[in-house]
């Protein structure tokens, strides 16, 4: 009774925030508790709203994209990465150039090889400035680097967070994809344009 009750409060807040109700609250439920999971989300959520605010959404994203794609959870990297895409049209009216569909083939790539991809899409985006943001954040998730100022212990707060999803999410087999992690996913309008120019891109 106490997992159902905070299954529902959790998703009713995601869909809030999304449009959509993950599929990967039951697991985290099932993992954390009842208790457990509404601690881990009461201690996380603001801190990440806050990182969202701070650091911007594209940075968030990505972070989360290659920190789900070194783990080894597809589930969590096509959230982001759909995320990205859908931002990046929006806000460049702009196809990205990476197709989170695609993301099963960047799964279990050393992190060198993860990182030259990452910078090729970003380079193709024009986003130039965030590939030393993705070299840290893999230098983080690897313990390759410690944060050294307030930026980079944002990221290391979302490199944890997306760890203990990640980890939940696959061990959850939780395959099936989703919808993007981002208020922009709610822009039906953004949604139907991507489809459109990814199809007409085949």
């Amino acid at each position: 009774m106490l997992e159902r009750m905070a299954v529902s409060v959790l998703q009713a807040g995601c869909r809030a925030m999304w449009g959509f109700t993950p599929r990967v609250i039951p697991p985290i439920v099932a993992a954390l508790g009842a208790g457990g999971s509404l601690r881990w989300f009461a201690a996380n959520m603001p801190r990440y709203l806050a990182s969202m605010h701070v650091l911007g959404a594209r940075r968030v994203h990505l972070a989360g994209m290659v920190v789900s794609l070194h783990n080894g959870c597809l589930y969590c990297a096509h959230g982001h990465g759909y995320a990205l895409e859908l931002l990046h049209l929006r806000d460049r009216d702009r196809l990205f150039p990476l197709d989170s569909r695609a993301l099963d083939a960047w799964l279990d790539l050393p992190p060198r090889e993860l990182g030259n991809r990452v910078h090729e899409v970003l380079r193709s985006a024009g986003m130039h400035a965030e590939a030393v943001w993705a070299d840290t954040t893999l230098a983080l998730v690897t313990g390759e680097q410690e944060p050294v100022d307030a930026a980079e212990r944002r990221l290391a707060h979302l490199v944890r967070m997306f760890g203990t999803m990640n980890r939940i999410a696959v061990a959850a087999g939780c395959h099936e994809l989703d919808e993007a992690q981002n208020p922009v996913n709610k822009d039906v309008a953004v949604k139907r344009r991507n489809s459109a120019l990814r199809a007409a891109a085949v």
